[in-house]
Order: structure tokens, then sequence, then C-alpha cells
């Protein structure tokens, strides 16, 4: 038998033996707090396999006083979770918890070990800091309950500024975090519902990236106390679907340090806008709530994902699971000092990566410190709370930052990047969560972690190689070797690194720029960022400095025209659009590319829009409607050579020497109709990337049609806001068109 034969045989054999995983059960250790059916009965649940002593500690308010009670928790040797059930009549009448139940743990282990006589503030049991295990115990700091599902408050405030009653160290262990720490909230299930989810394949939808304050908090149609909140955003839902998109993509909304962004008048030092530093993965940040009582946030958050599904938009939030808001070391060189919030001091190589010798955090992020996306029960609160989101409060798809931690195989002091093992985080989420939408930012800092391509079969990513092609055909004129070729697989949906591992076009997030980097304008206004404006449009640290930006020699119609091209070649390219809020109508941060620290006006989307904004906003409309009532646009698959011919623009084919050749700048492209039920007999666009004008030859109409322009994007159509209104689209008198230096030309057969 030949050989080849005997390892195909053999490799059949193993395929019909290998059973994919069981899919996981979601809630599988019952953790946090939870009422039994009657509400009689309250019942806390919080894991840790290394500490020796864990209390409870129950409040009747959030902050400023000593608990109420505080009793030990019993452990389960089996599973590691320590528990207590408690009569609700207890809770009311022994510990005079009339109202909202707050709460939160004390750990002790083998860093610190338990002692009765041990009172808050004291150092009694104390050993280390930390241990040669990795374990960071310390009963001073009380801890929020991961699984809560809203907290009380930030960890920093006006009445408790100094973050640094939270740490661990020689200055600041024994320093008692009880009367200021944030507390978990008992909840029972919240009132109202999400609506219908819309069904719409991802390949129809056109993402839209911004933050949720920022939506409306400058917004004077919406009521002022609802400005920067849920039901502000909520009230948007209407506008958004006008303007064409489909899916929202809030920027974190998950519990994160905010609240202290104006505690310093006229400064963002150390301010937190964007969100990517989480504190709890089930609560709604309750800054975003125009009702802050206990429940409000879910609730209000709850009621503006109806109104998006009640609208037919999808909604899809941005998470953070490859670090925490917790904290990483407070120097460099010091192994002792850290935050003590929640995961830390309850189970600290079980919720953390950690260097090989437990001393520090592992960190190829960028963030100070890997959560350890290997080990099983950390794994279970990323599916647990995305469970939450899903079926609770009605989220569509998630969008997670620095996704490559999720395929992390190498638990503590190293990293490696398996997207074939079942047992990584990427594939539990792939196999656990099914019906949501699993969106990766395929990238971090460290060796290892750019995966652009590489992700399994069930995850869509954002797609940078497609931004980076037309940015430097836009921008690079001369200076960047590019070919008609790459521009081609990019237009056609990336088969270079979605084809080849079962994937499709729509897994390609296809993007010109996003909230971290320069606004759609700004792309094309600015040669490099301008961060260092005073405030509030600054200052900013960090952006990155290659930008693949230019400023049209500051020509401000070229532009214009530019940012027009932009968004034209992102909605007309086989993929799933994202566009960035405000770039319909050209917002401009005046050249700041990181805007993370800014809670300010300068950031927020405003809506007082200029002439020139009000017509590419216009243009903006018009296209996305044609690619809505276009499918040809929308592939669920890569096109054949049947569905899709490239030409040059003498309208010959356009063949492997055309397409490889860096002197070639335009290209053609027809996408048969018919295929795709499209109600065009075909689609034409013509992109001229040259700095002069180009004659295109468009090939003949299919039988019984005509060609109609839709769009040019050159400025002498301007005044027309550059896109014909649907149905009244010109005819074309001939088959020569002239394209003008850097535009696009769109045709329909009809």
């Amino acid at each position: 038998m030949p050989k080849s034969r005997s390892v195909a045989s053999l490799l059949l054999v193993a395929f019909s033996l290998w059973q994919p995983p069981a899919r996981a059960e979601i809630d599988r250790l019952h953790l946090g707090s939870q009422f039994d059916a009657s509400g009689s009965q309250l019942t806390f649940r919080v894991y840790s396999a290394r500490a020796t002593r864990i209390e409870l500690y129950l409040y009747s308010q959030s902050a400023g006083a000593d608990e109420a009670a505080h009793l030990a928790l019993d452990s389960d040797l089996a599973t590691s979770v320590w528990s207590t059930t408690l009569p609700v009549a207890r809770i009311r009448g022994e510990f005079g918890i009339a109202g909202t139940i707050y709460y939160g743990f004390r750990a002790w282990g083998p860093n610190w070990t338990f002692d009765p006589t041990w009172t808050k503030g004291s150092k009694v049991g104390f050993i280390a800091d930390v241990d040669q295990n990795g374990n960071r115990f310390n009963p001073n700091k009380l801890l929020f309950d991961p699984y809560a599902r809203e907290l009380s408050h930030d960890p920093v405030t006006a009445a408790q500024p100094d973050g640094s009653i939270y740490a661990s160290g020689p200055d600041h262990f024994l320093q008692d975090s009880g009367r200021v720490a944030p507390k978990g909230i008992v909840l029972a299930k919240q009132p109202g519902d999400i609506g219908a989810k819309p069904t719409r394949a991802l390949k129809d939808d056109v993402i839209y990236e911004v933050q949720i304050r920022g939506l409306t908090n400058a917004d004077s149609s919406v009521p002022k106390p609802l400005r920067g909140t849920y039901a502000g955003a909520a009230l948007k839902a209407s506008a958004l679907k006008g303007l064409g998109v489909s899916a929202i993509e809030f920027l974190p909304v998950q519990e994160t340090q905010n609240d202290a962004n104006e505690l310093i008048p006229n400064s963002a030092n150390g301010d937190n806008y964007w969100g990517y530093a989480t504190l709890n993965y089930f609560a709604p940040d309750r800054r975003y709530s125009s009702d802050k009582s206990p429940g409000g946030p879910t609730r209000e958050f709850k009621r503006m994902v109806k109104a998006y599904h009640d609208a037919g938009l999808k909604v899809f939030i941005d998470v953070v699971y490859n670090h925490t808001g917790e904290g990483y070391a407070y120097h460099s060189d010091d192994t002792r000092t850290y935050n003590l919030l929640s995961w830390r001091g309850l189970d600290n190589p079980t919720y953390y990566s950690l260097t090989g010798d437990f001393q520090f955090s592992w960190d190829n992020t960028g963030t100070g410190g890997n959560y350890n996306t290997v080990n099983p029960v950390a794994q279970d609160l990323i599916v647990d709370s995305l469970a939450w989101w899903r079926d609770e409060l009605g989220v569509d798809g998630f969008r997670f930052d620095l996704a490559s931690v999720l395929g992390n195989t190498c638990e503590h002091g190293c990293f490696n990047f398996d997207k074939l093992d079942p047992k990584t985080a990427l594939n539990r989420l792939a196999r656990d969560l099914p019906g949501v939408a699993l969106i990766a930012e395929p990238w971090a800092i460290g060796g290892g972690t750019y995966q652009v391509g590489n992700f399994p079969s069930g995850w869509s990513e954002w797609n940078d190689q497609f931004r980076d092609t037309i940015r430097r055909s836009q921008n690079k004129l001369g200076v960047d070797s590019l070919t008609t070729g790459q521009l081609a697989t990019r237009f056609a949906g990336s088969s270079d690194l979605f084809q080849n591992n079962g994937r499709h076009p729509w897994n390609s997030i296809n993007f010109i720029v996003a909230h971290d980097g320069f606004t759609l304008a700004d792309l094309y206004r600015f040669n490099g960022k301008n961060n260092n404006q005073p405030y509030p449009n600054g200052p900013s640290d960090g952006g990155n400095d290659n930008n693949i930006a230019w400023d049209q020699g500051g020509n401000a119609s070229d532009q214009r025209k530019a940012a027009r091209n932009g968004l034209a070649l992102l909605m007309l390219s086989a993929g799933t659009p994202m566009m960035t809020g405000g770039d319909e109508f050209l917002r401009s941060l005046n050249g700041n590319n990181n805007p993370y620290n800014l809670d300010t006006a300068f950031n927020w989307l405003n809506y007082s829009l200029g002439p020139d904004q009000k017509t590419f906003l216009t243009f903006a409309r018009r296209l996305l409607d044609f690619r809505a009532r276009h499918a040809a646009l929308r592939p669920a698959d890569f096109y054949t050579p049947g569905q899709l011919q490239w030409l040059r623009p003498d309208g010959g084919p356009a063949d492997a020497a055309y397409f490889d050749n860096p002197d070639n700048h335009a290209i053609a492209w027809l996408i048969n109709g018919a295929d795709f039920q499209d109600p065009a007999a075909a689609v034409y666009i013509a992109y001229n990337a040259w700095s002069g004008d180009v004659s295109f030859q468009i090939p003949p109409a299919p039988a019984g049609t005509k060609w109609f322009r839709a769009m040019d994007t050159a400025p002498w159509m301007e005044s027309a806001s550059n896109f014909a209104v649907a149905g009244s689209e010109e005819l074309l008198a001939g088959q020569n068109y002239k394209v003008a230096a850097r535009a696009v030309l769109l045709a329909i057969a009809r």
C-alpha cells in the first residue's frame, strides 16, 4: 500500500475515533450570591483552591460603616468552593439589614495564616505578602465577589481618593479597606425583557463602534439627565438605523474605575474614558446608568438592548479578558506591593498568569499582567459572565480585546498560542456560547501574540491587514510598494487569511479606523499624531507612531475625498465592515490618536455639524443603504471566478502580471448580481489610486440592461453628496469613464 494511502487511512481512523470535547455546563460551580426559588434563603459561593479560611462580611450600606455581621464559610474540598446559606429572615432580623444587602470576603491562606485573635488592621498571622507559590492572602483587604451581579462603587471615589488602601506591601498591608472597598450587591432577577434578537447573518451587518458615554453626552436632542447613559443610548437606536448600521458595538460597559474621571478639575491625568480595565465581569457600569440604585444599571441596560432590538439592531460589547482592573506591581522590582481587590486576594495563581517563580504577574499584553485564561476555573468566569450578558442582558456579540491571550496553553512563566488545542478559552467559547458573534482583536504586544487569520472556526477577527493595505494605497503612493493584487485580495474578503481554515469572508472584520487611532477625518488631515494638546483636547500619552496617515498636502477638498474613498472601499468590500462613531460626519480629534483618558466634550460626539459634515453624512447614509440593498457585496463565501472578474482600466482581464506589478495603481472589478439575487444585474467598481486621472473602459452591461452611475467620489460631484438617490442613478452615456485622481466609481447594471 502506498505510504500516502496508509497515512490517509490512519487519519480517517483517528478522525472516526476522535470526539470533540463536550460542551461544558454554564455556571457549573454556581458561584456568586443567589436566592432560592422562594426568596427565603440566600446562598453565597466563592472559589479558592488555596485559601485556608474565608469569611463572609455583610453590610447594610455600601461605604462608611463597619459590617453588620461576618461569619466563616464552609469549604468543599472536592470543588474548592466556599459557601454558606442564610435565611433572609436572619439577615433582616438578627443582622439588622433591612434594605440592600452588600457583601465582601476576607481570606486567609499559607502566607497569612488564620488566628482567632486577629482584628482588622492587625498583622496577626502574617508571614509574607507573597509566598513561594504566589499566594497573596491578606485579611485586611475586603474582597468583592468576582461573580457579583453589580458592584456598589469604584475603588477610588471622591470620599476615598487614595487607592493605595487596597495595596499589600510594607507601606500598606495593615491598612484595612472594609469601610471603603467596593462591595457586591445581592440582586434578585431584575425585571424587563430584551426584545426579539435579530437573526440577521453577520455578513449582512455594518458595525458601529462607539463609547456609550460619548454617544450622547453632547447630544442636545437627548434629555439632559439621560445624556451619557444607557437610557440616552437607547434614544439613538432610530437614528443609527437611519444611518444604515445594523449592529452597535459599545466600548467596555462592564464595571471599571471611571467615577474618578472628574476628581481633578481641568485634568485628564489618570482618567479612564474607554474602560479597558474591568473590575467586574457581570456588572453593567454604574456610571453609565441614569438609575444608580441597586439593580438600576442592570434594568436600564436591558431596556437599552430592547430599544435596539426593537429597531432591528444588534448590540455588541467590547470585553476585556486578557487582564483585569485589579492592577499590577506598584514597582517593577517589588514583588510585595500589589492591589488586592478581588481575584488576587482570593486565589492569585488561579486567576492570573504568573512568572515562573510565582512572584510577579506575567505580562505579554502590555497591560501589566495576563488573566489566566488556561485555568478551567478562570475560564469558567469568562464563559459564565458572557452567558449572563447573552441570556440575561440580551447581548448579541462580543469583541475581545487583545484576544490572543485566550489561545494561551501555558499557565505560568510562558506563553504559547495554539488555536487547535480544544482546552483553550478560544475553543471553549466557540463551543459553549453558540448564537453569539465572537470577534477577536487578534494581537497583543508580546512575542507570539500577533495571530491575524489564525483563530479557530467560530471566530471572526479585526483585520488590520485590510486597514493597512487601504491606508498604504491612499496615503503612501510612491513611498510604499503595493500591488493591485494585494488590494484585490483585501477587497474580496482576504482569502489568504480566512479561507484555508474553514472560515468565510465575513469572518474578516474590515475597518479603516477604530477607537484606538485616528478618526476617519484625521487619518487624511494629519501626517502624525498630535497628542500633546492642552486639556480638554489632551494630553494623551502613547498612541501609535506608525499611522500610515497623510494630510493630502493640506488640501481640504482632497481630505474630504480621501475620507469618502476610505469609507467607500470599506463598504464595497467583501467582509463585515466596522466604522467608528462620528466617522459618518467627519468627526475630528485634531490629530489625537489615543484619547483613552479624555472624558471631555472634545471626545464626545458633537452633532452640531457644519455644511461639509452634513454633505458627508448624506454620502455615508446613501453608501450604507447601497450596501444593504446589494447582496452581491455581502457574499457568504469567497467569490468564484464566475461571480467576480478583475479588470484592468482598458477593460481587459487583470492577470498575474498586472496584479504583481507595483507600478499599477488602478483596478476595477465586476460582480455578477444574478448569483446573489441582487436587484442589479451587475455591480462595477473602479478604483483609481493614481495621482492623475485614469480612463476606465467599462465592459458591456449584461443583456437587456444598461450602466447607471451610483457614486463617484471625485470633488466635482460633492454638491450632490457624491452619491445618487436610490432609483435616480444617472445613465452612463458610453463605455469609457474618466475616474479622477484618487477616486472611486460605482455603477450598477439594470
